[in-house]
């Protein structure tokens, strides 16, 4: 809980941002990926006036162009006069454990446009292509009034489905001759998306991979939110949405993001997407969202009560014996929880 130290300095923070202090944003951002007092207060205080911005997550294999194409995109959503929020996902360094900050450097476009900002977030070797409070900052970004919140994943492969579970709509990027559809399709990558790009457009083969990929998603299952793919991705926080097969495949578009061909039509698209089902699949992607969002909270939370003074004792005796294979993990985790139901 934080505590009343904590909830000043964010009220502070809080009221600074709203009023458009993005030094005052970018403290509660790292208030919130760190996990102190303050950061859990400003969100708190943000949450109820989030849920305005269209979130979109783009995804895809190293190479796909996602960073050029978060950056065209910004710039058509600035020529349409909305507000702008990144959170761009990269590697951490092996050092620090810091963000490279690959993605902020290819955005230096809109680094002195006010309604543009652009944070950074370290991995920190969480799977499924996301920072562990991807989700937390996109809320603060939306809490603070921006129209829409990109989420670019840190792009390590064709795992990267949580982001399905972060976002009202996801894009997946693929470029040309860059492999076999088939296996990507296979992989679930592209099970999980609303809109497949095939961008880098002005290569030989573009259209002609465009052309298979609406080929085989026609056939490709498509899984809805709050189905065993996102339920993967985050954990089993899916279910709460339910099992909600999508009806149609999604749209495929070519793009060349590095000149801007092709988005514009993609942003019609998005806004297209986002009016026709306002109410239906969106819906059911916050309620999975929220539930990842609340799932995450309690397990941190449980762990740092097994962690704390009292149970620590039990709970490094609990994993020893695992590790010496005189218990089994589900034995463990039912003994773990039975010591937080007695205390």
């Amino acid at each position: 809980m934080a505590g009343a130290a904590g909830t000043g300095a964010a009220d502070t923070l809080v009221e600074a941002a709203l009023r458009g202090d993005r030094l005052a944003l970018a403290r509660i951002l790292t208030a919130v990926e760190s996990r102190t007092a303050v950061g859990e207060a400003a969100l708190r205080r943000l949450y109820p006036l989030a849920g305005r911005a269209h979130i979109v997550g783009v995804t895809g294999p190293p190479g796909s162009g996602k960073s050029t194409l978060v950056a065209a995109l910004t710039g058509e959503l600035r020529r349409a006069g909305r507000s702008v929020g990144v959170i761009a996902v990269d590697p951490s360094s092996p050092i620090t454990g810091g963000a490279l900050l690959g993605d902020r450097v290819r955005m230096q476009i809109h680094a002195q446009d006010d309604d543009v900002f652009i944070r950074s977030m370290a991995a920190r070797g969480h799977a499924g292509g996301l920072a562990p409070t991807s989700g937390a900052a996109a809320a603060v970004l939306d809490g603070v009034g921006f129209d829409t919140v990109l989420v670019e994943t840190v792009g390590t492969g064709q795992s990267e489905v949580e982001v399905a579970a972060a976002a009202d709509t996801t894009i997946v990027l693929e470029a040309p001759e860059m492999g076999d559809e088939v296996q990507a399709i296979k992989a679930g990558l592209l099970e999980v998306a609303d809109i497949v790009v095939v961008n880098k457009g002005d290569r030989p083969g573009a259209q002609r991979t465009a052309g298979q990929l609406r080929a085989m998603l026609v056939a490709v299952p498509r899984v809805g939110r709050g189905s065993a793919a996102a339920d993967g991705a985050t954990g089993g926080a899916g279910g709460a949405a339910g099992e909600r097969p999508r009806p149609t495949a999604p749209e495929v578009l070519v793009t060349t993001a590095t000149t801007g061909a092709g988005v514009p039509e993609l942003l019609a698209v998005l806004d297209r997407r986002r009016a026709a089902d306002h109410d239906g699949r969106r819906n059911a992607a916050r309620r999975t969202r929220a539930a990842a969002q609340v799932w995450s909270i309690v397990g941190e939370r449980m762990r740092a009560d097994l962690e704390a003074p009292a149970l620590l004792e039990a709970t490094t005796a609990t994993l020893l014996a695992v590790a010496e294979h005189r218990l089994d993990p589900f034995a463990a985790a039912d003994r773990l929880l039975a010591s937080l139901r007695r205390r």
